[in-house]
């Protein structure tokens, strides 16, 4: 049986920290910083340092932000639907036929411009007419 290899006491107590001050867990997660550098400036600071403060801050403020721009998200979200659901599809579809003739209109213009003349027209068809029958020397 294996025994558990103890820790460094120093390393003992900053995992102590760490659990007292989960927002740490959170900076080294989005890389801000390493466990290297925050065990560095613990164990040269100490616990009280104002360092430990400032990541407070920095979390909450980040908490913050997150929490208002998810209202704002499902409000607008609920307004483009409640728009969508209050539109009448005739109109919808009158608004759609005048986007329609348009741009029918934006590429006959560009049309003409290129020398293209109008684009509704297709071009004249020649008058072939096929032969009667390929293979006539088969017939009785």
């Amino acid at each position: 049986m294996m025994a558990k290899k103890q820790l460094h006491p120093s390393v003992q107590q900053f995992k102590e920290f760490v659990r007292a001050n989960p927002e740490l867990i959170k900076t080294v997660r989005s890389g801000q910083n390493t466990w290297q550098e925050l065990f560095e400036e613990w164990y040269l600071l100490g616990e009280d340092s104002a360092r430990w403060n400032t990541i407070k801050d920095e979390q909450t403020m980040e908490e913050n932000t997150k929490q208002k721009e998810g209202p704002e998200k499902k409000d607008w979200m609920s307004h483009v639907m409640g728009t969508v659901k209050n539109m009448d599809p005739n109109q919808l579809q009158g608004y759609i036929a005048n986007i329609s003739s348009a741009l029918g209109a934006i590429q006959g213009v560009i049309a003409s411009l290129q020398g293209g003349g109008n684009v509704q027209d297709p071009p004249p068809k020649k008058n072939v007419s096929p032969p009667s029958h390929p293979f006539k020397f088969r017939q009785d």
